[in-house]
């Protein structure tokens, strides 16, 4: 990396730390979720505290009433939704981070807006579907093998206007690319631009690292149903 592209970085990295002393307020119950989730050994992968700010004030700008979130893990990000006055049905495969999600969101006094169920994402959501579920958001943090098909299935269960928004798109393109992929025709961009249920942007981002190892390069892809 240049010494221009380093300093860029770093600029980055700085910026983010004062816009998150800034702009979000400090909350007890929903920040005590972080070290909760450190003592307990949850993977340090969870979003940012602006990133889930980002996420209520998306939220709240479409009026969303319904949020399905496929990836629990702590649940911090479960707590910026409830927060927003929705009620969240989270998707988590892994049992311990089930748990741990549950001790945050009773902790935070939102056990009564969240619902978090245990299993696999793709035996879940047709479950869901089954049921008769519908949406106004749907926020996908899953396994990047996982995402067009939890997208796939998430549209099963929205309504004109339903917002889709799927974490953590960059770093497998990323990969594609080392590998030698067309990204054009495989990619998770590809296969989204594709699909005439939907409209679709990509943003790509550079955040605080959640390991604290410095910047994150990264991003988003966001669609609205059409």
């Amino acid at each position: 990396m240049s010494s221009q592209n380093e300093r860029f970085f770093t600029a980055a990295f700085d910026i983010d730390k004062v816009a998150k002393d800034c702009l979000v307020r400090p909350d007890p119950q929903r920040d005590a979720a972080i070290p909760n989730s450190e003592r307990n050994g949850l993977p340090a992968v969870m979003i940012t505290p602006l990133h889930g700010q980002y996420l209520a004030i998306q939220a709240r700008l479409m009026g969303a009433k319904s949020v399905l979130e496929i990836g629990t893990l702590g649940g911090y990000s479960s707590l910026f939704f409830a927060e927003a006055g929705c009620r969240v049905t989270s998707i988590e495969i892994n049992p311990k981070h089930r748990d741990v999600a549950l001790q945050n969101i009773a902790h935070a006094g939102h056990a009564d807006r969240v619902e978090v169920i245990l299993g696999a994402a793709l035996d879940v959501l047709p479950r869901l579907v089954e049921e008769g579920r519908v949406f106004d958001f749907v926020f996908i943090d899953a396994d990047w093998g996982e995402q067009y098909e939890c997208f796939d299935w998430a549209l099963k269960m929205t309504r004109p206007k339903s917002c889709v928004y799927i974490d953590n798109v960059i770093r497998p393109m990323r990969e594609q690319l080392t590998g030698g992929k067309d990204l054009g025709k495989e990619s998770l961009a590809a296969k989204v631009g594709k699909d005439d249920r939907v409209t679709a942007t990509l943003i790509q981002t550079v955040s605080e690292n959640k390991t604290g190892t410095g910047p994150l390069f990264d991003g988003f892809l966001l669609a609205i149903v059409n």
